[in-house]
Formats: C-alpha cells, structure tokens, sequence
C-alpha cells in the first residue's frame, strides 16, 4: 500500500508542511505531478490529517494553560476505551488523546484560556463522565522541545541542502 516515494513524501512533509510539491518533487526525483497525486492520496486516506503551524505562544502576548492529566477509565463493554475516549476527545479544550500502558488508561493533553476555565473542565466535564474512575492533572509550565522543534536557544536544521 505504501511503498518508499510515500513513505519519503510524508517524512518531508512531517519536516516542513510547507514545502511545496515541486520542492518534493526534486527532493525525491519524482514527477511534481506524481508528487500531487500520491500527496491527494494520502489525504483522501487520511493519513495525511493535518498542517500544522507549530508556534512557541510563549513568545506572544496570548494567554494559556496547558495541562496533561492522567484518566484511568473502566472500559465499556463491547467498546473497551474507544467509546470513552470519544466522549473525552470531542470537548473543545482537548488537544490530544492517547490510550496509554501502566498506571493510568488514558493520558490527554488540553489548554484553555485560564486556569479557572482548565478547573472547570476537569470537575464539570472530564470527571462527570461515568466511566472515569480517577485523575491527575498536570500543568505545562514552560515548553523546551514539541515535534522535534527545539523552543529554547538556537534549533539547528538538520536537513541536507539541495542542489540542481
């Protein structure tokens, strides 16, 4: 189903989503049309989901709270974690949802505007949900590395330069 061209596209991608397709065409020697194609593809499959823009909001005058929490779940029959995780992952402050091994069942990650707002989620929302049988909330207090994107001091690109 995927073969080394698809496999080298989406690893150029995950680098730079804004590199354009003739750019991935002359990085991988494929046709820009072929490029196209087989990037339409992958979306139409998604397995290319998204372009993010990763950026250090630190550095901005937005305000947010990020939190990761611990869930620990007792699974639903027929459905195992999959239905919970689907209630939880849906509310607007979630930003990520992984079934994960060992202490707890569910690790999510979620910001807000505020503390309070972040507060509110968690005794409203997330722990009014009946399969949750526990959690534990941590706070991001500064963000070094996300995605391979070094936040602090100076990232180096590892890429290799290209020529014609």
């Amino acid at each position: 189903m995927f073969d080394t061209l698809d496999m080298h596209i989406l690893e150029i991608l995950f680098e730079d989503a804004r590199i354009t397709p003739e750019q991935v065409s002359v990085m991988t020697g494929a046709d820009v049309l072929e490029v196209r194609r087989r990037v339409k593809r992958l979306e139409d499959e998604r397995v290319l989901i998204k372009y993010p823009a990763m950026i250090n909001w630190e550095r901005t005058e937005k305000e947010m709270v990020q939190a990761v929490i611990e869930v620990r779940v007792q699974p639903q029959r027929d459905r195992g974690f999959d239905a919970v995780a689907a209630r939880i992952y849906e509310f607007e402050e979630v930003t990520s949802c992984y079934l994960m091994s060992g202490a707890y069942d569910l690790m999510v990650m979620l910001e807000a505007p505020t503390l309070k707002q972040l507060a509110a989620f968690v005794h409203a929302k997330l722990s009014t949900i009946e399969s949750v049988t526990g959690t534990a909330t941590h706070f991001i207090l500064k963000t070094y590395k996300y995605g391979g994107a070094v936040f602090e001091g100076k990232g180096t690109d590892r890429r290799l330069a290209v020529t014609p």
